[in-house]
């Protein structure tokens, strides 16, 4: 054909092919059509991401083109197999797409495992430096017990809420992995573990919300406000004592009162936590659930391809602090006393020069 063509004229004659998709629409299935099976899209072998043969050959050895232009968007590419059958391979990516359990971005992985990992191994340095230089002054001098008050410093209500809000957390976090990575953790239901990450993030609302009103009611928010006045000289002291006084068992620098529970450091962490990370989370996990009621506020931050690396990343942030938290509740007058508090309300605190000498205690009213 192509010597004939050419025979009568036609310069450089040549085969092109292209393809062009139409779309056939059922609306959307119900009763007994419907799949039922959420691993049949959310998971590495995604149905959405499956290739789709076209050709058992190629015609005239040419690769076709994807057509452009028409009615039906067509992302991705066409690929020949060593026996000349053609597939065109979906990209959800380029699609716009962004299906749980199948797409992700790696780059928020690797830094969420490097902010934990980082987090483990300076725990694990302090850690073993506090123990050993612990040991080394038992040995050579002989460890005196640093003097101690009992102050009861957790009401009820604070500690329900704490542990409410730790439970709640972790569990978030364990269904959240197993949405991210339904594969690796085919034992779940991905439908049940979806409705009960949907249940335990009301529950998060709800006690933030109550914890909230009670910090305002009681006061109690100020603890968590830095004082403007001394707060970075403050804040240099007591990371000089995590950095170099804790190993040589030096008494903390700030005195832990009822009324000023938390140091310089954990104010401005749980400023952030509290008042940033956490609405963020918030927020980004309520439009990704409303994301088909509310597709507009959605897309303003990038819709589901930019919400859900951003809501996993700050799940990482969570999860290394959480780490970090477990840890900095060992370094009181013995590594159980700060969790022993948050359980009993009662708290054994370092004696300073400056508390005041007093046989009496405030009864509980537990």
């Amino acid at each position: 054909m192509a010597g004939r063509l050419g025979h009568l004229g036609l310069n450089n004659p040549r085969i092109e092919g292209e393809v062009q998709p139409y779309s056939i629409n059922h609306n959307v299935a119900h009763g007994d059509w419907v799949t039922k099976d959420c691993a049949a899209c959310h998971g590495e072998d995604s149905r959405l991401a499956a290739p789709i043969n076209l050709s058992d050959r190629t015609p005239g050895g040419v690769q076709p083109t994807l057509f452009e232009g028409g009615p039906v968007s067509w992302p991705g590419s066409i690929a020949t197999d060593e026996a000349g059958a053609l597939r065109f391979q979906p990209d959800t990516g380029e699609a716009g797409l962004y299906i749980l359990g199948h797409n992700a971005a790696d780059w928020v992985d690797w830094i969420g495992m490097a902010m934990v990992l980082g987090v483990l191994g300076g725990v694990f340095i302090h850690g073993g430096l506090r123990f050993f230089n612990a040991r080394k002054r038992a040995a050579e001098v002989g460890e005196e017990d640093q003097e101690t008050h009992r102050v009861y410093m957790y009401d009820v209500y604070e500690r329900l809420w704490h542990w409410l809000q730790t439970g709640v957390i972790l569990l978030l976090l364990f269904t959240g992995l197993i949405i991210h990575k339904p594969d690796t953790f085919g034992i779940f239901s991905f439908t049940y573990v979806v409705q009960i990450h949907n249940i335990l993030a009301l529950l998060l609302v709800i006690n933030a919300v109550l914890a909230l009103f009670y910090h305002l009611a009681s006061g109690e928010i100020k603890q968590f406000l830095p004082q403007p006045k001394g707060f970075f000289n403050q804040a240099f002291e007591q990371a000089l004592y995590y950095m170099r006084g804790i190993f040589g068992g030096e008494p903390h620098p700030f005195e832990k009162t009822r009324d000023r529970k938390l140091n310089p450091l954990q104010q401005i962490t749980y400023l952030v936590i509290l008042n940033v990370l956490l609405p963020l989370q918030i927020l980004t996990g309520a439009l990704m659930w409303g994301y088909q009621r509310w597709p507009d506020a959605a897309g303003i931050f990038g819709g589901l391809p930019g919400l859900g690396p951003f809501h996993s990343l700050i799940a990482w942030a969570f999860a290394a602090f959480i780490i970090l938290h477990v840890y900095l509740t060992t370094t009181g007058p013995t590594p159980v006393a700060g969790i022993q508090a948050m359980m009993l309300g009662w708290e054994d605190v370092e004696t300073h020069d400056s508390t005041p000498h007093s046989p009496s205690e405030p009864v509980s009213t537990d």
